[in-house]
């Protein structure tokens, strides 16, 4: 899902990890067209391809989620949110990418412009410097699985500052060591994630879309949060095997869960 103009949210097809490279340009002995914006062939005059459509963010908030951003830019439509990490740690930078190379312009007029009680830089970007990010946000997400799996602390007991208060109030409202019901919640979705993508993040259990709830807020709005009903209780623990897995460039977080909470979830986002 995105949030086109900040409105309805309605349903945009690209996925993060399934957006599709465009062929480059055919190289040609005659080479670019001088003094032109057009590729010279034989055959005649191809437009350049078009831009990608990502922004990068510096100076962000420690504590900024996503919809932190999409608030920001207001009235464009955001596609997905990638935060920097490094070391396990958030660096105040942000990829943002949007649904059309012309909105690039507009979220440029947001530079250093407040996000709180800080300004925010606002740069232009292309898609190799947001593909690296994600593949190294993948290595980063790997090396903290393997201190995790090894017993290790690490940065900030392997994990990042906002994750850790996350998981900690987690823990306190009794939800890490709750009784299997059937019912697992997910918590850390892209945006564009849709029934779909966490079907195939369990393609190894046997789930209908209709057993699969993500949730929204009150104004329509994706919370990064899901609810997936399993068959039996011994099937949502078998299915914890996937917490902390990686679904496009995030990893997902798992929590037993119960009927109670799916419903007062949904009831929230009516």
């Amino acid at each position: 899902m995105i949030y086109r103009g900040y409105g309805d949210g309605s349903e945009m097809g690209p996925k993060r990890q399934r957006m599709i490279e465009q062929a480059p340009p055919p190289v040609t002995f005659y080479g670019p067209h001088p003094g032109s914006a057009f590729m010279f062939n034989p055959y005649g005059f191809v437009p350049p391809l078009p831009v990608f459509p990502v922004v990068r963010l510096r100076g962000l908030p420690f504590d900024c989620a996503e919809l932190d951003v999409v608030e920001f830019f207001r009235g464009l439509d955001v596609v997905d949110v990638l935060f920097v990490h490094k070391n396990n740690k958030v660096t105040g930078e942000a990829f943002c990418v949007l649904g059309v190379p012309l909105q690039v312009d507009f979220a440029l007029h947001k530079n250093r412009q407040n996000m709180g009680r800080r300004y925010v830089e606002v740069f232009r970007s292309t898609k190799q410097e947001y593909y690296k990010a994600i593949a190294n946000e993948v290595a980063e997400s790997r090396v903290h699985c393997t201190v995790t799996a090894g017993g290790g602390s690490g940065v900030n007991g392997g994990h990042s500052p906002r994750r850790n208060v996350q998981r900690a109030r987690s823990s306190d409202d009794g939800q890490g060591n709750a009784d299997h019901t059937g019912i697992l919640r997910l918590r850390g979705l892209p945006f564009s994630a849709g029934k779909e993508d966490i079907l195939d993040f369990f393609k190894d259990f046997d789930l209908s879309e209709d057993s699969i709830h993500v949730t929204v807020n009150g104004e329509g709005r994706p919370t990064g949060d899901a609810f997936v009903e399993f068959g039996s209780a011994e099937e949502s623990r078998a299915a914890m095997v996937k917490d902390r897995k990686m679904l496009g460039s995030r990893y997902i977080e798992l929590f037993p869960s119960s009927v109670e909470e799916l419903e007062d979830a949904l009831s929230r986002g009516r």
